[in-house]
């Protein structure tokens, strides 16, 4: 597509009109938004409704392009300029690629993002995932200012250390130091961590809202239908784990089995295909997104929903072969694999793949969307 077509079809996503005459502040600002989304072009010398107006002095704008990009984008963004005549106008067009030093932010301290056709400021969250995804910081680590030490249930953390960690002790500064170093709370401050809060708060729900899971129970095939039942778990990640796995052997059908004169329940989908799957979204879900994890028991079907698409470089294929081993949240991970809930392996799909193909010769479905990823596991 030529540069005139280009203009034709007007601003968005990935291109914005400027008139040399603007202010500095304003280019940073469009450089900036795009370098901390998906890249873009600027074109210099074309207004808002797309007439073609040129610049008066190609050399000029552009050495002013290029200071700006330099010395009031932070940190400096890398960009490539070129010129096109139009209509015996010229016009610069700027090409700015997504950055790979995200987040990216004026010299004026403000951080912008592209939505639409617009530049504006970036909120909190998606700066948050601007650092996770450019892995700058772990959210997970972050601490929770709105919660204290006290909030902390010190016997459930000791309790860990005994029964995972065969470590017992007393001594309130050792309990401090092993609190830091697992990152469940800030060193210098003693407030508790994200990670900290989900697992060892006295109620975690109280400070990060979003860390239940809801159950549901639909007499059908499609969310539209009836609701049989509605639980809405929270508590600690583990007994929220455990929680779920009663819901499902409530929920699921099974039949009992003798084996060495005791009776056996088996059901009709792995338990530990979907207590791997429950697990899995516990770790890797977005934490910076307000909504709960979401168990839905449909008549055909059993589907986990996790907040947050898939982080970089992950795709589909490379999960099911179990070639992905990206951690949104490191700290979570790393509890979850010393309570030995998870490997530290990063095979969990493919095992859920490999138990429900083996029990029951079918396939679980992978659906990534913009908002969420989906296991879906069918039934019998």
């Amino acid at each position: 597509m030529n540069i005139k077509e280009l203009i034709s079809k007007g601003e968005n996503f990935h291109l914005e009109f400027k008139l040399e005459d603007e202010n500095n502040e304003d280019f940073a600002k469009t450089i900036v938004c795009f370098a901390n989304t998906d890249g873009g072009k600027i074109l210099i010398g074309v207004d808002d409704s797309g007439k073609i107006v040129g610049v008066s002095d190609i050399d000029k704008v552009m050495l002013r392009i290029d200071d700006i990009a330099l010395n009031r984008c932070e940190p400096p963004v890398m960009i490539f300029q070129e010129t096109e005549t139009i209509d015996d106008k010229p016009i610069v067009i700027v090409n700015i690629e997504k950055g790979s030093q995200r987040p990216y932010r004026t010299k004026t301290g403000h951080y912008y993002v592209r939505s639409s056709n617009r530049c504006r400021q970036a909120t909190r969250e998606e700066l948050l995932r601007i650092f996770q995804s450019t892995k700058s910081l772990f959210y997970d680590e972050l601490p929770v200012n709105t919660a204290e030490y006290s909030d902390l249930d010190i016997a459930a953390f000791k309790f860990f250390l005994k029964k995972y960690l065969d470590i017992e002790t007393d001594s309130e500064e050792e309990i401090q130091n092993y609190l830091s170093n697992f990152h469940l709370i800030e060193k210098e401050s003693s407030i508790p961590t994200l990670t900290g809060i989900l697992f060892f708060g006295y109620e975690p729900q109280k400070f990060v809202s979003e860390s239940r899971i809801v159950c549901a129970n639909i007499d059908g095939m499609d969310i539209g239908e009836t609701t049989l039942e509605t639980k809405n778990l929270s508590g600690k990640i583990w007994d929220i784990i455990q929680n779920v796995e009663s819901f499902f052997k409530l929920t699921l059908r099974h039949t009992h089995k003798i084996k060495d004169f005791q009776p056996e329940s088996q059901y009709e989908i792995p338990l530990t295909a979907l207590r791997e799957a429950v697990v899995n979204a516990v770790a890797h879900r977005d934490y910076t997104i307000n909504a709960p994890i979401r168990v839905i028991v449909f008549a055909d079907r059993v589907e986990i929903h996790s907040p947050g698409r898939l982080p970089n470089t992950v795709t589909i294929d490379s999960i099911k072969v179990g070639g992905s081993h990206v951690l949104r949240n490191p700290t979570i991970y790393n509890m979850l694999v010393k309570m030995k809930m998870v490997t530290d392996l990063g095979s969990g799909v493919r095992r859920i793949i490999r138990l429900v193909k083996q029990q029951m010769n079918k396939d679980v479905e992978l659906v990534c969307t913009e908002n969420e990823f989906v296991v879906i596991i069918p039934r019998k």
